[in-house]
């Protein structure tokens, strides 16, 4: 099976100087857990945990901080919706990260997740699981 197959499309998109009230908004409106930044390609990803932990460690509201504070940006793995859902799987467990930009050449097309792949795969999410385990125990 093709990441194209199961990803969610299109990619709910925001931009860097919104704020994380406005990228929860978003959030909870799409009933999604992580938003692709773009300005105006990607230049990032946010998630409620990055939103969280944000506002825990800054101490600031979500109208004060920006969506370009809580983002992740260097690193950011993506896929190709011609991957198979096992390499996606396979990146999530290298990565440490439950969701994934997918890109057709230089264009977001869609974001697959770890719930999608649990879909198909659930064997390997027990593994992603493991291994995100391991990594919040480090310390986030």
């Amino acid at each position: 099976m093709l990441v194209k197959q199961i990803m969610s499309t299109p990619a709910v998109t925001i931009g860097p100087s919104a704020t994380l009230r406005e990228a929860v908004g978003t959030m909870l409106e799409e009933q999604i857990g992580s938003i692709v930044v773009v300005d105006p390609g990607m230049v990032g990803i946010v998630t409620r945990s990055d939103i969280l932990r944000t506002q825990h460690q800054t101490g600031l509201s979500l109208e004060e901080l920006r969506v370009q504070d809580a983002m992740t940006s260097e690193d950011v793995v993506k896929v190709s919706p011609t991957n198979g859902v096992d390499e996606a799987a396979e990146a999530m467990t290298e990565h440490e990260v439950k969701r994934l930009p997918v890109f057709e050449g230089i264009d977001l097309v869609g974001v697959v997740t770890m719930n999608d792949v649990a879909r198909c795969l659930p064997d390997r999410v027990d593994e992603i699981r493991r291994t995100l385990k391991r990594k919040n125990k480090d310390g986030w």
